[in-house]
């Protein structure tokens, strides 16, 4: 079984014909900075932890890759596995991935994800957008520091800040349509003063999300007119800055078709339509190939302690990897009819 390195501290597997379209199955690692308050005997005991079942997802791909490798011949396309690194920060190892040669004939790539909001036994996997993209928001209000007990000697930052905050978050209220999907978090504030002192500037560091392309163009566009008119109605000067993200995850209508029976034979109910404002690195792979990600229930599962996604005590049992690699090979043998009809297209003409 060929492999390579890729994005830098990742690993991409190749099992099967080098010469036809694959279909890349991605499995993504990366720590969040939360203490882990699962009491297990391999907690971590670093200051960081998988609290998003990437560990769950990579231990599945392994499966997969081994059921894989003993049925080589009647592989019905070629698998590329693909560990990712870097999910949960910037720079995203899957934007790096979208670069990297070792996908150059991938066709498709396809993942799973757990979610602990789903009913267990259930997958949900639906076309078009399913995660919304995602950008850092940085707010500075610059204004003039003097005495507290003399507010009018100069221009409150933090008063201007926290105007600004309310205002950014009523842009999804009322200038974006209320059946699109959206959302602004403001996630800190900071102004470096005293309960005696206005200082001279106040920060504020948040999230921007949309579903859809038009909607995260305008709300940038919007979020820097309140700030900078928020900041001059106190005599302050605004200005934001963005950390562009990944763009929103959309699902190829085609593999989802394709996918969607393989689940039922393989004994998953399927689940309410399920799109959310989260977001996935995996969008940044739209620009070399197809994707499609399929969300896998927990809710409800035999010894699961039901918590959401990042939380200190998010645990999946083990039997959560059978089901992600379950979820996977119905991915890679759906997507993988769909690869051979695009590459019997391509070649014909050829």
């Amino acid at each position: 079984m060929p492999t390579r390195p890729a994005a830098e501290t990742g690993l991409v597997a190749r099992i099967g014909d080098a010469s036809a379209a694959a279909v890349a199955v991605r499995a993504e690692l990366d720590g969040l900075p939360i203490v882990e308050a699962t009491d297990v005997p391999f907690a971590s005991t670093s200051g960081a932890m998988h609290a998003c079942g990437h560990d769950v997802h990579m231990a599945a791909l392994v499966a997969l890759v081994r059921a894989a490798a003993a049925l080589e011949p009647e592989l019905p396309s070629p698998l590329l596995a693909v560990f990712q690194p870097s999910e949960e920060a910037y720079p995203s190892g899957a934007e790096a991935l979208a670069a990297d040669a070792a996908l150059e004939d991938a066709a498709i790539v396809v993942a799973a994800h757990l979610q602990p909001e789903l009913e267990w036994g259930s997958v949900a996997l639906d076309a078009g957008p399913v995660n919304a993209s995602s950008d850092n928001v940085e707010i500075k209000i610059e204004g003039g520091g003097t005495h507290a007990a003399y507010p009018h000697r100069g221009s409150d930052p933090v008063l201007a800040l926290a105007q600004t905050v309310v205002a950014v978050h009523a842009l999804i209220g009322r200038r974006i349509d209320p059946l699109a999907a959206a959302v602004i978090s403001v996630g800190e504030l900071r102004a470096d003063g005293a309960e005696n002192v206005v200082p001279p500037a106040a920060y504020a560091r948040a999230t921007l999300r949309a579903l859809q392309p038009a909607d995260r163009q305008r709300l940038c566009r919007l979020m820097v007119e309140a700030v900078d008119g928020v900041a001059r109605a106190h005599g302050c000067r605004g200005s934001v800055s963005f950390v562009e993200g990944e763009p929103a995850l959309v699902n190829d209508a085609a593999v989802v078709e394709a996918v969607t029976p393989e689940l039922s034979r393989a004994g998953f109910a399927p689940a309410p339509p399920w799109r959310s404002c989260g977001s996935d690195d995996l969008a940044f792979l739209s620009r070399r190939a197809r994707l499609a990600m399929a969300f896998v229930g927990l809710n409800g599962m035999p010894g699961f302690e039901a918590r959401p996604l990042h939380h200190p005590e998010f645990l999946p049992p083990d039997e959560a990897v059978e089901a992600v690699a379950r979820v996977l090979a119905c991915l890679y043998v759906g997507a993988a009819s769909v690869a051979g009809r695009l590459d019997l297209s391509a070649r014909a003409g050829a």
